[in-house]
């Protein structure tokens, strides 16, 4: 089998091998670990998976410095940024923790024995279980908060699911370095062996995901990866939930009102979002919708200047650097798109790239701007009125996001364009800018396709939804119910006969 080599993004050379690729063999012996530790992971129930998930956190801020310091040299976002993306990754692992101590996510409820108007009920009891080890895919651009201990790791694990992770290619080190530290946590925690497990290599993904054992899915990445994983769960005898987050355009509407009042803050502010992590965010506002005439003017040439005082940006990998310049210039030379500014071209070795600005007309939209270009590009598109700007907007595809910059107190265009964007988009964010996703518990990152399941999160406290189950117990003794459900167990909130029960 090949090496798995860690290359720095800043020169392209390659700097250790990591590991040898994973064997199939090696799969399915991680794979059947996994599913020996399902029963006893779920067996440590609520408080000892939240103290599972509050012992990793603390032995990844433990090791701090080296996380970061492999991180950055790894994928060179910045020891700034990867500080803030392990506080993140620390942070959502206490917090569903604490979504277990509080319990609601099992949605528990009980009906009790009688009479109704259809006849006679019998004793029902139903809750969520874990659906089983689940396989989770790294992500290029979220080498601590999208992949080894990030939110669906996390989320997984309270639930009561062990994770096989497939490591990305882009930071191999950083991801052997955090599942070696989340191991030995979890092993000095109590989990059973088994409870995490890592991969390395193309092959071994896709083994991965074809394994039997495996019972879902979590994948953050590239339509055409994302498309490549779901024809291997089509092709299982019995396929599995496959939660993908594939591609996201991320449309903004700048009403004429806020670029009358603050436009030239606006262009700056966008160009600092389409920019943020060198424009490799699922949430980059990849087009933004400006009105036209002098005020729209302003507003363009202000996003212009900053573009081209825009450094250098460093790639995740070769074939990230590879695909934004094709698909950049090839969005640059689409008919009816101009180019109207454009940083420093990068010089030396590594995978840099210049940031890019570019205009067109929202009456007639290219089909090539409404797909994501993943890099620090974005276009913007003038509208001559609200029918113009409406009618370009029931264009779009569907995104994690949709924006709207409204003017002081203004509601009724606002209000017109969310209701035209609400059913294509998971988020809708008002007078900000999209590329930030809280953890919390109405955190929603999702939307329709491409995301592949549009009922659920991959962020926020409901993300653990993701890998439960529903099942029912019809006339169980007492001693053959899970804790939660039995009589006197008034711990979490439970549907107690059609009435909700709070703890106490």
């Amino acid at each position: 089998m090949a090496d798995v080599v860690s290359v720095d993004p800043r020169t392209g050379a390659a700097v250790e091998v990591v590991a040898p690729e994973t064997t199939t063999e090696e799969v399915g012996r991680l794979c059947a670990a996994a599913l020996a530790a399902a029963a006893p992971l779920e067996e440590l129930g609520r408080a000892g998976r939240a103290a599972l998930l509050r012992a990793l956190a603390d032995a990844l801020e433990a090791r701090r410095d080296d996380v970061v310091s492999v991180a950055d040299r790894e994928t060179a976002l910045g020891p700034t940024r990867l500080g803030g993306e392990l506080t993140r990754t620390c942070y959502q692992l206490r917090v569903f923790a604490e979504v277990l101590d509080e319990g609601s996510y099992l949605e528990a409820a009980i009906d009790h024995a009688g009479d109704t108007p259809m006849g006679p009920r019998p004793d029902l009891r139903r809750m969520l279980v874990p659906i089983g080890p689940v396989a989770v895919f790294g992500a290029s651009n979220f080498p601590l908060a999208f992949s080894v201990p990030g939110g669906d790791t996390a989320s997984a694990l309270a639930a009561g699911c062990p994770v096989v992770v497939k490591a990305h290619a882009s930071h191999p080190a950083t991801s052997q370095l955090v599942f070696d530290v989340l191991a030995a946590a979890a092993g000095g925690a109590g989990a059973p062996e088994g409870t995490l497990g890592i991969v390395h290599g193309l092959q071994a993904g896709a083994d991965l995901v074809a394994h039997p054992a495996i019972r879902a899915v979590g994948f953050t990445g590239s339509l055409s990866g994302g498309r490549a994983l779901q024809q291997i769960i089509e092709q299982r005898p019995d396929p599995v939930p496959f939660y993908g987050e594939l591609s996201s355009l991320n449309p903004v509407v700048v009403t004429p009102r806020a670029t009358a009042e603050r436009g030239t803050t606006i262009g700056r502010e966008l160009v600092g979002s389409f920019t943020l992590g060198a424009g490799q965010f699922c949430t980059k506002p990849g087009l933004a919708f400006v009105p036209a005439g002098a005020d729209g003017d302003r507003l363009v040439d202000a996003m212009a200047e900053a573009v081209r005082a825009v450094g250098t940006q460093i790639l995740l990998n070769e074939g990230i650097a590879a695909s934004y310049g094709r698909v950049s210039d090839q969005l640059a030379t689409a008919p009816g798109v101009e180019e109207v500014a454009r940083a420093e071209e990068p010089s030396g070795p590594g995978f840099g790239a210049a940031a890019r600005l570019l205009t067109t007309s929202a009456r007639d939209l290219p089909p090539e701007v409404t797909e994501e270009c993943f890099g620090p590009v974005s276009v913007v598109a003038r509208y001559d009125g609200e029918e113009e700007l409406l009618a370009a907007l029931d264009a779009m595809p569907s995104s994690l996001t949709a924006t709207v910059l409204r003017g002081d107190g203004e509601t009724e265009l606002p209000l017109a364009v969310s209701q035209e964007l609400r059913t294509r988009a998971g988020r809708l964010v008002y007078d900000a800018y999209p590329t930030g996703v809280a953890v919390s518990w109405a955190q929603h990152h999702g939307g329709p396709w491409p995301s592949t399941n549009s009922q659920h999160t991959s962020v926020g406290t409901t993300a653990i939804r993701r890998f439960l189950r529903p099942v029912t117990w019809q006339g169980a003794p007492q001693d053959l119910l899970p804790a939660e459900l039995t009589d006197d167990h008034d711990a979490i909130p439970r549907r107690v006969d059609g009435v909700l029960r709070l703890p106490g």
